[in-house]
């Protein structure tokens, strides 16, 4: 009698205890939902103010609440900067440029990363050093050595010098980003295919590189939201209209004695809905890529 007694006080006891965790565990992902809801709002409040920013007058942004709506929403302001600022041109530049170097970038990284971490070789660690050391050299530090050789080979205004440029000053990232796969690559899947009679070639391009995809759009995502956004290399480099990308091409809305804040707006929002789809519709690659490297086996 004393055992039944017993067991039943412990059930009786266990069942509140059940109940508390599960009340306190509600608290918990209540106050999880709430912290990430108010980083949300922090996060996406920006762009909500650049839209409404881009639909005010001057004298709205000047003379208003930096907060408030617009009163009459000026939707031409779009019209004006697609059409007399030359964001077409300047968007059609900024797509073309981005494209091309980041398929050099991914190319070329991937060349360098095979080499030093699937071949043996005597100074593959001092190339692999000396492309991680490039990644610690300041921007600002290499312009006027960029000016002057890109001078000297008539590359000035030309867009070649932004592509080598992007090229060159992302290709350390992406081979890091590479490094953390292919050395957890499984050697055996070489082994077999050189059995199998393959080339060295007919291993990079046939097997490791299509096994590679999902990092490859990190680092294409990456690189690309870096060359869309760059701004001090096309500033530098380039002065014809011809060539100018839109983050260049803002500042024909500064004027001397006016300037358009509401066309400068509306191109800032242009500018941004291609990183925003990119992002939304790929971010779960980005993520797929990271964690890419990070198991073996």
């Amino acid at each position: 009698m004393s055992e039944v007694s017993t067991q039943q006080t412990t059930t009786n006891l266990s069942v509140p205890k059940t109940t508390k965790k599960s009340y306190l565990n509600k608290i918990g992902f209540g106050f999880l939902y709430l912290i990430l809801g108010l980083f949300a709002i922090i996060q996406i409040y920006p762009l909500v103010w650049l839209v409404f920013f881009s639909l005010k007058t001057n004298q709205e942004v000047f003379g208003m609440s930096p907060f408030a709506l617009p009163q009459d929403p000026q939707w031409e302001n779009y019209t004006k900067a697609w059409t007399s600022g030359n964001i077409g041109l300047y968007f059609f530049n900024s797509v073309w440029i981005t494209v091309l170097s980041v398929v050099l970038t991914i190319i070329l990284a991937s060349f360098v990363t095979f080499a030093v971490t699937r071949m043996h070789w005597k100074l593959s660690g001092l190339i692999l050093g000396l492309f991680l050391v490039a990644y610690m050299i300041p921007l600002h530090s290499t312009l006027i050595p960029l000016f002057n050789m890109y001078n000297n080979l008539n590359l000035i205004d030309n867009p070649t010098s932004i592509v080598l440029s992007y090229t060159a000053f992302n290709l350390p990232l992406t081979i890091m980003i590479l490094l953390g796969f292919y050395k957890t690559f499984p050697r055996e899947i070489e082994e077999a295919a050189v059995m199998d009679g393959c080339s060295v070639h007919r291993i990079f391009f046939q097997i490791t590189l299509p096994m590679t995809v999902p990092v490859l759009s990190t680092t294409a995502i990456i690189n690309m939201i870096y060359n869309w956004n760059e701004f001090v290399f096309v500033n530098t480099f380039i002065s014809s209209d011809n060539w100018k990308t839109l983050t260049v091409g803002i500042n024909n809305f500064v004027g001397q004695y006016l300037t358009d804040w509401g066309a400068i707006g509306a191109t800032l929002v242009i500018s941004i809905v291609p990183i925003l789809l990119t992002f939304l519709f790929l971010s779960n690659k980005i993520v797929e890529g990271m964690a890419a490297g990070s198991v073996k086996g």
